[in-house]
């Protein structure tokens, strides 16, 4: 009788540990979506250098940082990783402009980075989405400033009511990733769910587009 209880005890404790286990395992899951199932449009918004600067004609990917010269035209690292989402979803593409374009040298464009951010400024936008309720999925990329967002991120974000859609972040950085810019995200639009993004060097971007592909199938899984 005392060999019966111990087999049964130790089957008990067995037991509780399994369950235990797979309580932890749904907990850290990550996130996912099926598209299939939204009856709404996919947004892929992004904020870019290219697009938001005046930049001279003789401009190369080796006299300023963050930009990509791709059969002849000059696009940002940003917007690359844009265009790959786009083909591989068929989301409409959105480019987040502002008034006032930013300054073509690097250097004076890292003080005014820094200026914004000091100063919580909100960039006035000349870009704005039409018929934003449409939309339940939107990926939103951008490269990083001053460890987050560029701040016409947040303009962007305040301009829209982001209830109950999903977020998808994607970002360009010299080497910070995404910092603090997925729980700025977070804060801005608490009633959206934020889904885990992808962040890539910007030296590797035009190198990178398996990997992008192989993010957005694993979201999408």
């Amino acid at each position: 009788m005392k060999k019966i209880l111990l087999i049964l005890l130790a089957m008990m404790l067995m037991g509780c540990q399994s369950t235990s286990s797979g309580e932890s395992e749904a907990v850290t899951k990550k996130p996912t979506i099926d598209t299939q199932t939204y009856n709404g449009k996919i947004l892929v918004a992004y904020f870019s250098r290219v697009g938001n600067t005046d930049f001279p004609e003789n401009t190369d990917a080796s006299s300023s940082a963050s930009v990509i010269v791709e059969n002849q035209q000059l696009i940002g690292n940003t917007e690359y990783m844009a265009d790959v989402i786009v083909e591989q979803t068929g989301g409409d593409k959105f480019l987040i402009q502002t008034e006032t374009p930013y300054p073509a040298d690097y250097d004076t464009l890292v003080d005014q980075q820094q200026g914004e951010r000091d100063q919580n400024s909100r960039p006035v936008l000349s870009s704005h989405v039409e018929n934003f309720n449409e939309y339940d999925v939107i990926y939103l990329g951008f490269p990083n400033w001053w460890y987050g967002m560029p701040m016409p991120l947040y303009s962007f974000l305040e301009e829209y009511d982001f209830s109950d859609k999903t977020i998808i972040p994607f970002n360009t950085s010299g080497g910070s990733g995404f910092s603090d810019a997925v729980e700025e995200i977070k804060e801005l639009c608490p009633q959206a769910t934020v889904l885990e993004g992808l962040t890539i060097h910007g030296n590797q971007v035009q190198d990178a587009k398996d990997e992008i592909v192989s993010w957005i199938d694993s979201i999408n899984d």
